[in-house]
């Protein structure tokens, strides 16, 4: 199964999100290949931190993304770690999707900037009716009700919105920093990752 973390605006933990749940599926016993699709290569320079002992990880960042994808095999996951301000690419993940996660901050700004992306999940929804969408809220502030109001209104998309998401927290920047990821650290950064990871598996069964 693929799954694509994508969204437009950069800065929204979209490759934390995607290493995070990619360690605690293979923790979990399932085979997952991360597919770094940013030029940045983030995913790729923490990948070269840990010497590839984690993750297996790979780039493809190109248009030709739908294509590329199908010559790999052997995963029960491959989770796509986008390129922000990149239609082209977005629209390639999209296509060869089973599920499409959108991270967002919990502001404003971060669901107003995610519209033109729910319009391109929709249109492919229209073609692929198995393709399956889900707002996560990332970076949210402990003890901050603008969470649940963001979630709120997200809601209004008429797309699903996960219950569960990444708090703020150093243990994400610090454990990336050393090619670890908070599954190594332990503490609330894991199990709020355990908890998103649950939510995610029981979002794909029920489909």
């Amino acid at each position: 199964m693929i799954i694509s973390i994508i969204n437009s605006k950069g800065g929204v933990g979209k490759t934390t999100l995607s290493i995070n749940l990619a360690h605690s599926l293979i923790l979990r016993g399932f085979k997952t290949l991360i597919i770094d699709a940013d030029t940045q290569g983030s995913a790729r320079d923490w990948n070269a931190i840990n010497e590839g002992k984690v993750i297996p990880t790979i780039g493809l960042d190109r248009k030709s993304l739908e294509q590329d994808i199908k010559s790999l095999s052997g995963f029960d996951y491959m989770i796509i770690d986008s390129a922000p301000n990149a239609k082209d690419m977005a629209v390639a993940a999209i296509k060869c999707s089973s599920v499409v996660l959108i991270p967002v901050q919990p502001s404003a700004l971060d669901v107003w900037a995610a519209s033109d992306l729910v319009a391109l999940v929709k249109e492919r929804q229209v073609i692929d009716s198995a393709l399956r969408a889900a707002f996560v809220v990332n970076r949210r502030i402990q003890g901050s009700s603008t969470s649940k109001d963001i979630r709120t209104i997200l809601a209004d998309s008429e797309l699903s919105v996960f219950k569960n998401g990444l708090h703020q927290r150093v243990a994400y920047s610090d454990s990336l920093a050393i090619g670890k990821t908070v599954q190594d650290v332990g503490g609330k950064a894991r199990h709020e990752v355990e908890l998103l990871v649950d939510e995610l598996l029981e979002f794909i069964k029920n489909d």
